[in-house]
C-alpha cells in the first residue's frame, strides 16, 4: 500500500464520519461534506492503484 492508497483510504473514513454525523444531527452541510471527502477520498486511492500498477509493470 503507497502512501496514496493509505491517505486515500484514511479521507474515506473521515467523510464516512462526516457524513454518519450530519444525518444524525440533521446537518446537510456537514453530510454533504462527508460525501465530497469520500469522493475525494476514493480519486486519491485510485491514483494510488494506478501507481501501484505502474510500479508493477502492468
Amino acid at each position: 500500500m503507497n502512501k496514496d492508497q493509505f491517505k486515500g483510504k484514511v479521507n474515506q473514513v473521515k467523510g464516512q464520519i462526516k457524513e454518519a454525523t450530519g444525518k444524525l444531527f440533521g446537518n446537510q452541510r456537514l453530510e454533504i461534506e462527508g460525501k465530497a471527502q469520500d469522493a475525494a477520498g476514493d480519486l486519491q486511492e485510485g491514483v494510488g492503484d494506478i501507481k501501484e500498477d505502474i510500479k508493477k509493470g502492468h
